[in-house]
């Protein structure tokens, strides 16, 4: 759990493409070339307050010269996205991290099917044009209101072609799940957007009996439970013996930090993966939306995850 290394980029371009979504262009002031990243991948955004934000990283893989994301305005949020949209305008310095990947194509695949609702678009832009560069098997489904208020659908229009399926609700055009088709050997299928529309995905998916190591999703907006009450628990230290006890006003991270442990974080929502850590022993109460059920089996996200009675830490 080592941190993420942080680069001052300079915006050297800043677009709407709706009038919601700023697009952003992020170059490095000296070095000619940025750290490598893969379809899927997202940055965080550190803004002067310590804040942090993750955007998906939607321009051209193989083009290490530049960062580009997608932010949307979001008027009832916290703040993080009207910030950029006031001050990240040309010439000014952004705070970015490398990129990390919690939401990679399948390289096994034979058919690729993205889905995207909204801003949700961006990582599968990305995916869209390394699939055409290699000339993959992809098709894109992107959910919006309309084509005015559909991020990045020029760039889209020009990558995928034919390959681009629209739906857009204010014509009367609402995604239907059921166009995916039944399970096939091979077959991937990318879903990025509103919780809303990833329920509505996986749960009409499952139905149709599509297996979920299949089926992909990645959001950035935390679990929402209001009915869930903490519980103390304890956490061993497997390298030292050690045990910890976490109160249940308390953070399983903020514990660790305390005594010197994890302190590599980002978002503190469960939604980055910065955070993640593995286990031995115990039963985990996922509360995360980043790790795949297989992960699950011995790793968890402190920041938001806890653990009944016990939990046995592999630090």
């Amino acid at each position: 759990m080592t941190a993420r290394m942080i680069m001052k980029l300079r915006v050297a371009s800043a677009r709407p493409t709706t009038p919601e979504v700023l697009h952003l262009c992020l170059v490095h002031p000296q070095r000619p070339e940025l750290p490598a990243w893969t379809p899927g991948a997202h940055v965080d955004l550190r803004l002067p307050d310590g804040r942090v934000r993750q955007y998906s990283l939607c321009g051209d893989p193989a083009d290490r010269t530049r960062y580009e994301i997608a932010v949307k305005r979001e008027e009832a949020g916290r703040g993080g996205s009207a910030w950029a949209h006031r001050n990240l305008l040309p010439g000014a310095v952004a705070h970015v991290s490398a990129p990390r990947n919690n939401f990679p194509l399948v390289d096994a695949a034979r058919e690729h099917i993205l889905i995207g609702g909204g801003i949700g678009v961006t990582p599968l832009v990305a995916m869209a044009r390394q699939l055409a560069a290699q000339g993959r098997s992809f098709v894109l489904h992107d959910c919006a209101p309309s084509p005015a208020r559909a991020p990045l659908l020029d760039e889209l229009r020009a990558i995928c072609g034919e390959r681009l399926r629209g739906w857009f609700s204010a014509g009367g055009r609402r995604f239907d799940p059921a166009a995916i088709g039944p399970p096939r050997d091979g077959a991937h299928v990318y879903a990025c957007g509103p919780q809303r529309l990833l329920d509505a995905v996986r749960a009409s998916l499952g139905a149709a009996g599509w297996p979920d190591a299949q089926v992909h999703s990645e959001v950035f907006q935390a679990t929402l439970d209001e009915n869930f009450k903490p519980e103390p628990f304890d956490a061993r230290i497997a390298s030292t013996g050690a045990v910890l006890h976490v109160p249940a006003d308390r953070s399983l991270l903020q514990v660790l930090r305390e005594h010197g442990l994890a302190t590599a974080s980002s978002c503190e929502l469960g939604v980055c993966g910065t955070c993640t850590c593995g286990y031995r022993d115990g039963v985990v109460i996922h509360r995360d939306v980043v790790l795949p059920v297989a992960s699950r089996q011995d790793r968890m996200t402190p920041c938001v995850s806890r653990a009944r009675v016990g939990v046995t830490l592999d630090l």
